[in-house]
């Protein structure tokens, strides 16, 4: 496969995947706000640093609003990481590589594009807000379904495969990370009925309230919740999922391509680090630094898989 399609490809579902997730992290924001009742603005300025986006919002804006907050990482043309520039960006991506799509993906992405464009076209009201998030979810959604009925299970699907976990894996670190570490009030609010409550709103945010349901039933306390969402080999938004299904495509392409690139190796050790650990051991080491740790080794992971397959042209 040529260099620039691999390309093509793994930034399209990366970006497809970023913009579904900094909606369900609008979204997040959004309900913990609703169970606070000393809530304010400013908390969006968390959000939006969990988000990454932080640092641009304030070279336009003195000050946190939480509409003008909303509408930065919803819509804005001036943040590349909003949900219409990753969806734009993925389309434009869908475009370079339009020949190694089938005709079905190109459809649900270009009808993605459109569909969120007119959603988003002018700045969304607080009472429109949980619809046009639902719209995102769904028409990423449609693109996610028909890669999976129509592609071929080759280099193509592999490489769309690994920018989609990957990204994935960065979402449900930084929501757990904006649970845990920012937005809890205080030290003191660990196990009270606020933190349950939040606890429960972050599973809701990553799709996983009903397979949690059928793993630990109507219960929710923040130990179980955090292994899922960390360990869980089933949960399709677990760290320890997505590394595995990162794992799963990189080795497919080194069989397809006779290496085994570094990419590999740092994906196999990643995964093994899972496997050997314990919910009970990160709490007490610090969930935060934990998910810091495995943020970083993700990070590390996907840029070396952009070093190892530029190079096959």
């Amino acid at each position: 496969m040529l260099g620039k399609t691999a390309n093509g490809l793994y930034w399209m579902y990366r970006y497809l995947e970023r913009a579904e997730n900094t909606s369900r992290l609008i979204e997040t924001g959004q309900r913990i706000g609703l169970t606070r009742s000393d809530a304010d603005d400013d908390e969006w300025r968390s959000v939006m640093k969990t988000a990454g986006v932080a640092y641009g919002y304030f070279e336009g804006h003195d000050e946190v609003n939480k509409d003008d907050a909303i509408d930065w990482m919803l819509r804005s043309k001036d943040n590349p990481s909003s949900v219409m520039s990753g969806i734009a960006t993925a389309r434009q991506n869908a475009r370079l590589v339009r020949t190694a799509l089938t005709h079905e993906v190109w459809e649900a992405m270009n009808g993605c594009f459109m569909a969120s464009k007119k959603t988003l076209a002018r700045k969304v009201s607080e009472r429109d807000l949980p619809s046009a998030l639902g719209l995102v979810r769904q028409r990423t959604a449609l693109v996610r379904g028909a890669t999976h009925g129509t592609m071929l299970r080759n280099d193509m699907y592999n490489f769309a495969r690994i920018g989609t976990f990957l990204e994935r894996a960065n979402a449900t670190a930084r929501i757990l990370d904006v649970k845990y570490y920012v937005l809890l009030p205080s030290v003191y609010s660990v196990g009270s009925s606020i933190d349950n409550v939040q606890w429960e709103t972050i599973l809701r945010s990553v799709s996983g309230r009903g397979g949690f349901r059928m793993v630990h039933g109507n219960s929710t306390n923040p130990r179980d919740i955090a292994q899922f969402l960390v360990l869980d080999k089933r949960m399709p938004r677990s760290l320890n999922f997505c590394a595995r299904k990162v794992l799963d495509n990189l080795e497919h392409l080194s069989l397809d391509y006779g290496v085994e690139p570094k990419s590999l190796e740092l994906a196999k050790t990643l995964v093994s680090r899972f496997a050997h650990n314990d919910i009970d051991v990160i709490f007490e080491e610090g969930l935060h630094e934990y998910i810091q740790s495995v943020l970083g080794a993700f990070g590390e992971l996907g840029r070396q898989v952009e070093i190892d397959f530029r190079f096959y042209e």
